[in-house]
C-alpha cells in the first residue's frame, strides 16, 4: 500500500473494521452532493469512527450500530465499494462506501486509492462467462471478450463485489501476493 487517503476492501473487511469500533458518525457523500443524486443508493453513507474526520459531507450525526449495519447491507446490495480512509497519522477514520454512478474516484481516477489486501480469483472450470460480474466490476478487471470471460487481475482493487454477484460461486478473494 502506497499511504493514499483511501484504500479499498472486501464488505466482509469493512464490517471487521466496524466491529473493532463503539462509536459511529454518519454523513452525506460528498461525492453525492456535489454531483447529484446517486442512481445506486442513498446519500447518508460516508461512515466515520470519530467526530472530527476529513470527511464533509452535509448532515453528520451519531448513529447507531443498527443504522451502521443497514449501511453495511446497502452497500451489499448496491454493489458500493467499501473504502476505508486514514487520517494524516495513518489511523482508520471512517469508510466511504463508493460506486461508478458519483464517485469522483471512479469517473475520474484522480484521487489515488490503494488496492485491497485481498484479490479475486476465478475458477474458470465452474464459471459459466455469463458476464454479470464484468458488469459490477468498477475497475475494469473483468470482461467479456466474445462470448468468453476475460479478467485482468492487475486491474482488480480486490472489492469483492464480483463474488456477491456470482450465482455459480466460481470466484473467492484470495490474499494478494
Amino acid at each position: 500500500m502506497s499511504g493514499a487517503f483511501h484504500f479499498v476492501c472486501t464488505p466482509d473487511e469493512a464490517a471487521a473494521i466496524v466491529r473493532r469500533h463503539k462509536k459511529f458518525w454518519v454523513s452525506n457523500c460528498n461525492c453525492r452532493e456535489h454531483r447529484g443524486p446517486c442512481k445506486r443508493s442513498r446519500a447518508d453513507v460516508c461512515l466515520q469512527f470519530a467526530a472530527n474526520t476529513a470527511a464533509d459531507g452535509s448532515g453528520k450525526h451519531i448513529a447507531t450500530r443498527d443504522e451502521v449495519n443497514a449501511i453495511l447491507q446497502e452497500a451489499k446490495e448496491k454493489h458500493l465499494v467499501p473504502r476505508p480512509f486514514r487520517n494524516e497519522k495513518g489511523h482508520l477514520d471512517g469508510i466511504c462506501f463508493c460506486c461508478d454512478d458519483c464517485c469522483g474516484y471512479f469517473l475520474g481516477l484522480h484521487e489515488p486509492c490503494d488496492k485491497g489486501k485481498m484479490i479475486e480469483l476465478t475458477d474458470t472450470a465452474v464459471c459459466i462467462d455469463c458476464g454479470i460480474c464484468a458488469g459490477v466490476c468498477h475497475f475494469g478487471a473483468r470482461g467479456a471478450s466474445g462470448e468468453v470471460l476475460k479478467v485482468d487481475r492487475e486491474k482488480c482493487y480486490g472489492c469483492g463485489v464480483c463474488v456477491d454477484v456470482c450465482a455459480m460461486k466460481a470466484i473467492t478473494m484470495v490474499p494478494r501476493p
